[in-house]
């Protein structure tokens, strides 16, 4: 991966809230307010200045942000940000913190729509000199929109963590190939020792490994157990690892002896869905087409995929958009989005395929950037 200096990263992340300086602007807001504690982990906080967790963000009209974070020591080593100011300060008290650190008294702040009414009530009370407003289409989610589509660093970021996951994927071929694989908790646990062994912060969401007894179901629970994996028959494995923030998010699928007719028509199905799928994901298409075609591959053989074809992905395992036939048609796909394309199906008796790899959209069409794959034994 490339090498970012500090003077880089000062750069990134200023560039990234002079984006929402101008928003607030040019729509006539006076503050930003971003929140993330344990009660909702926000995001934007890492995008906007580094820091991982727990903090308050402020963003005024005339820039000059500030962070507000609960470890002062830890934001101080790693966030970027023009003004760092410890929690204590305020007593861990998160709307007298605020306060202190709003601009002129009579202008409007937003604050994180998913603020609770109660909690909203009281910020009214508390900044009675403010008009503040809680509400969607906000300068938040103009925030989303910002992290759908990827700047360099996070593209980079993303590759690291594909190229680690690669990495993994085929150590486990090799390993159940080889017979040390025998259960899910022993992939479960290789995964977890060397993604932090390759130097990433942690998986992506609990892994997600199912023998042939388990792999109907679309996210099986529990995640992982000591039973078989692969057994004879459909096995799927769901996993991503984390480099600098940024998750992989991949799943491949074990074809282990004979399987019916009936399994093997799941798997090439998934396959051509697969194939054929990722020639929409091009700039310009809408979204819903990719999933689309996915729905018509499987109508024809009577089967139905139970989920959307993908989601974008980056700081959050799930991020906008999602690859859905709900999607309205004017969300297209655009250079910079790394978008999942994962067809799955599931059935009670045979047992379930699903093949998920990562694809970052380009101004010349798109890129795989992970190399999951369905595997026989």
């Amino acid at each position: 991966m490339k090498e970012y200096t500090k003077d880089d990263l000062k750069k990134i992340y200023g560039d990234r809230r002079q984006k929402i300086v101008e928003y607030l602007n040019l729509n006539g807001i006076g503050a930003a307010v971003f929140i993330d504690s344990e009660e909702h982990r926000e995001p934007a906080i890492r995008y906007f200045t580094g820091h991982t967790s727990d903090a308050i963000l402020i963003i005024p009209a005339q820039g000059n942000s500030i962070l507000i974070p609960w470890d002062e020591i830890l934001a101080k080593k790693i966030a970027f940000c023009d003004k760092v100011i410890p929690y204590t300060k305020y007593k861990n008290q998160d709307i007298p913190a605020i306060k202190a650190n709003l601009p002129e008294a009579g202008s409007k702040i937003e604050i994180p729509p998913e603020t609770s009414y109660p909690k909203f009530l009281e910020f009214v009370d508390q900044l009675d000199k403010w008009e503040v407003r809680c509400r969607k289409e906000s300068v938040h989610d103009f925030a989303v929109q910002l992290r759908m589509v990827k700047d360099e660093y996070e593209i980079e970021c993303t590759k690291e963590a594909a190229r680690i996951g690669d990495i993994i994927i085929d150590q486990i071929e090799e390993k159940i190939r080889s017979g040390e694989i025998k259960t899910e908790t022993d992939v479960a646990l290789l995964i977890e020792r060397e993604c932090r062994a390759h130097g990433c912060e942690k998986t992506g969401f609990d892994t997600l490994a199912a023998g042939p007894a388990r792999s109907w179901a679309i996210h099986a629970f529990p995640g992982y157990t000591g039973g078989e994996w692969p057994g004879n028959g459909l096995s799927i494995l769901d996993f991503g690892v984390v480099y600098n923030g940024y998750t992989s998010d991949t799943t491949l699928t074990v074809v282990k002896g004979e399987v019916s007719p009936e399994q093997n028509e799941l798997v090439e199905l998934v396959q051509k869905a697969a194939d054929e799928c990722l020639r929409l994901y091009k700039p310009g298409i809408p979204v819903k087409e990719a999933c689309e075609q996915a729905e018509i591959i499987f109508a024809r053989a009577g089967r139905k995929m139970p989920h959307t074809l993908g989601h974008g992905i980056g700081l959050e395992i799930h991020e906008f958009p999602r690859v859905s036939t709900k999607m309205p048609a004017d969300v297209t796909f655009k250079p910079g989005m790394i978008i999942t394309l994962e067809p799955g199906l599931y059935d009670e008796n045979l047992g379930g395929v699903r093949l998920e790899n990562d694809v970052l959209i380009t101004e010349e069409g798109n890129e795989v950037i992970t190399h999951s794959r369905i595997i026989r034994l």
